[in-house]
């Protein structure tokens, strides 16, 4: 395979495929379209994890502080009504089991990531801000994309608040992590960043990017998913190389099950070059 073999397949994919790879905290070794926005689906969700764990290393907020698990959110929007979130639109029953009780920010945060807990994320996004969640983005080197607001609010939806990521932002993101995991970086201490990982490589949702790995390859990512929208991003651990960083963002016209067995072929593909991704000269 060469890159441009990669940029053939993805540039005949009706609608907009984005890629990025790399190593962690390198210049890509190559992208396909990598800066053009997308809207963001679940994986905005690692951005709202790394304000929480952001909040703990400074002291403003205990993950294992329990709190409210309630179904009752303000709107982005100024003049928007409160909203609330249906169950059937949602991937984890355990979170909407603890209505109405409570339950500690860590498992939230947990369940977020490791099944995509809707739920969770907007009781997350009420503790940690939108602010916090923007300082993530930033600090991570991102350049376009906004976490605006929670999952489901339709008021904020129609008045154009969105979430919108990119390729290139997201694989600074995972990569930021993946490198402050083993020396003091922007987003989070170590310990930090290396407990996100954990929790990033125990994601259950695994039909795209892991898809195209041999079976038992460590992958901290994440994914998400709409109509017509799937994303994939993770740090891949290699036994044999160093870690490398995937990112493939798709707005098409494809069905999910393609649009997932197009990213498991981009994964398979850099996965076979993992000894030689060097940056772009």
């Amino acid at each position: 395979m060469t890159w441009d073999d990669l940029d053939a397949r993805l540039a005949a994919v009706p609608g907009t495929v984005s890629a990025h790879v790399g190593r962690p905290g390198a210049d890509p070794t190559w992208t396909h379209a990598a800066h053009t926005p997308h809207y963001a689906a679940s994986t905005m969700k690692v951005a709202v994890l790394a304000a929480l764990y952001r909040a703990a290393d400074a002291g403003t907020l205990d993950p294992d502080t329990a709190v409210p698990v309630q179904n009752d959110f303000p709107s982005a929007h100024p003049d928007g009504p409160r909203f609330r979130l249906t169950p059937d639109y949602d991937n984890d029953d355990a979170v909407w089991q603890r209505l109405d009780r409570t339950a500690p920010l860590r498992w939230l945060a947990e369940r977020m990531i490791v099944r995509s807990s809707n739920l969770a994320t907007n009781i997350l996004l009420g503790h940690v801000g939108f602010p916090a969640v923007a300082d993530v983005w930033t600090l991570a080197g991102a350049r376009h994309s906004v976490t605006r607001r929670g999952i489901e609010d339709s008021a904020a939806r129609a008045a154009g608040i969105t979430n919108l990521v990119t390729a290139a932002d997201l694989a600074a993101l995972l990569g930021a992590l993946a490198v402050g995991a083993t020396r003091p970086g922007p987003v989070a201490t170590p310990t930090s960043c290396a407990t996100m990982l954990d929790v990033l490589c125990a994601q259950e949702f695994r039909e795209d990017l892991p898809a195209g790995l041999p079976a038992g390859v460590p992958i901290a990512h994440k994914n998400g998913w709409v109509t017509g929208v799937r994303h994939g991003v993770g740090v891949v651990l290699p036994h044999d190389a160093p870690p490398y960083v995937l990112a493939v963002c798709t707005t098409t016209d494809l069905t999910d099950t393609d649009a997932c067995r197009l990213l498991a072929d981009v994964s398979a593909r850099v996965w076979a070059a993992r000894h030689d991704l060097r940056p772009a000269p």
